[in-house]
């Protein structure tokens, strides 16, 4: 008879070995390390036979598309970053860090569903049901009928979410808390984790439940677990935000039924969570319009312009080597527009420091935001204040020439709705704005802009209206 193959796999980063060891060499991890059968789990006796399987029907691709039909919430950023609402028998994950508001958002949602006369289902393995409730009055959700439940057991969740009408939407809080008796690695674990969810995606897709799973973050910030995780589930969500300020972002990085790039604006507050229609208010209600090194970036997330303040700070070091310090945006990014303005602009920032800050918090990832960044270096090393009435985007290339980027009409419409009535943008742009009362300025090149803003006197030379 052939011999029963086993692997070793890591319970803290999910590596596979081929022997088992004290540390694991990827996660450096100590005891973590587990014997498991491929064919029947940790512990488990020799493989099963597999069984004969049976022909499934082809269909082809021409053919009727019905719409997945979605539940709508109340809160509309929600029903924004998940691409128009929850989708029947689909699973959600939601990740991001400890006491941050998942919870929170999650149960103001699902209060809003109760009024709306959904079924609902919390299931909280972390709290007790007197915690949760505390949370629910907290944030004026008591008054719903959102049935509540404490455990962790994989198979007592399933059997009673199986009893009674079809829930419209159940929520597990959170996944590294369950276990499962398939399964004799303790909770939190690779194969535990995998085995849950599991589980938990095979209900939601059986019985058309919405099935929403919260997951812990690691240090680097990402889904505590296996990375199969975020392939089983239909959608995955980070809630971001700095603890120092008081708005969180709800972001979408996959999702199978919409967008991938659309983002949720909350603000926190001892009431719960407030959305904020209008971002760009928020990130830039504090600016000081006459400090030098401040240049106002017109930004797009998703289908949603954001405009945010990119803040930067020239100063004389005394160190043998310059420090470049960046919050909220790509250090490496920040190297390359150094090195163009020293190259191509004469610039230099050799024997400078460099502190570049996106304010409010806002981490920023396109790289349409060269343009400001560059405007604000600029700025500081010269000591002139750019104009408060303008706005700046636009990509920078290695040679120095400023490269159009999507959405102008977008991004300048935005900027016209908050006060705006300035931009400084590539040449070539298209999709501009007819009939606007906007002073639209066209920069070809970084040398060009550098020269306009040294010799400005204070505000920028804005050519013909475009």
């Amino acid at each position: 008879m052939a011999k029963a193959r086993t692997q070793f796999i890591c319970q803290s980063c999910g590596t596979v070995h081929n022997r088992w060891a004290g540390k694991c060499e990827n996660c450096g991890e100590w005891n973590t390390i587990v014997e498991e059968d491929p064919m029947g789990g940790i512990g488990s006796g020799p493989g099963k036979t597999p069984k004969k399987g049976r022909p499934v029907a082809l269909t082809a691709l021409s053919g009727e598309i019905e719409e997945a039909p979605r539940i709508h919430t109340a809160m509309s950023e929600l029903d924004r970053a998940l691409g128009g609402g929850f989708v029947r028998g689909s699973a959600v994950l939601i990740g991001g860090d400890p006491g941050i508001g998942k919870s929170t958002l999650l149960m103001q949602a699902a209060a809003a569903l109760a009024r709306r006369g959904h079924k609902i289902i919390y299931v909280s393995g972390e709290e007790a049901v007197a915690q949760v409730r505390l949370r629910a009055q907290r944030l004026a959700a008591a008054d719903t009928d959102v049935m509540l439940a404490a455990e962790t057991n994989v198979e007592d969740i399933l059997a009673t979410l199986a009893e009674g009408k079809r829930p419209d939407l159940v929520i597990i809080d959170s996944i590294q808390t369950l276990w499962s008796e398939l399964a004799e690695s303790a909770p939190g674990t690779v194969t535990q984790v995998r085995t849950g969810v599991q589980a938990m995606i095979r209900f939601a897709k059986q019985t058309g439940a919405a099935m929403v799973l919260v997951g812990h973050v690691t240090k680097d910030g990402q889904i505590a677990g296996p990375r199969v995780v975020e392939h089983m589930v239909d959608a995955v969500l980070y809630f971001e935000g700095d603890r120092g300020h008081h708005y969180r972002i709800l972001r979408t990085v996959k999702n199978r039924f919409g967008p991938t790039d659309e983002i949720g604006v909350f603000e926190m507050s001892d009431k719960g969570l407030r959305e904020v229609a209008n971002p760009s208010e928020l990130f830039l209600g504090e600016r000081n319009e006459k400090s030098p090194g401040a240049a106002v970036f017109a930004g797009m997330e998703g289908t949603r312009p954001i405009l945010v303040e990119v803040q930067a700070l020239v100063a004389p070091t005394s160190l043998g080597t310059p420090r470049r310090a960046v919050v909220g945006w790509d250090s490496a990014r920040l190297s390359m527009i150094l090195a163009v303005l020293e190259a191509h602009c004469g610039v230099r920032l050799g024997q400078h420091d460099v502190y570049l800050n996106v304010a409010g918090g806002y981490r920023i990832s396109e790289p349409a935001a060269d343009l400001a960044v560059a405007s604000a270096l600029v700025s500081s090393l010269a000591g002139i204040a750019l104009p408060a009435d303008c706005v700046y985007f636009g990509e920078v290339s290695l040679s120095g020439a400023i490269r159009p980027v999507a959405h102008t009409a977008q991004r300048l419409k935005e900027a016209e709705k908050l006060g705006f009535s300035a931009a400084l943008l590539p040449s070539a742009s298209a999709e501009l704005p007819k009939g606007s009362g906007g002073r639209w300025s066209e920069v070809g090149s970084l040398p060009d802009l550098v020269a306009r803003i040294a010799g400005s006197k204070g505000a920028l030379r804005v050519e013909d209206d475009v």
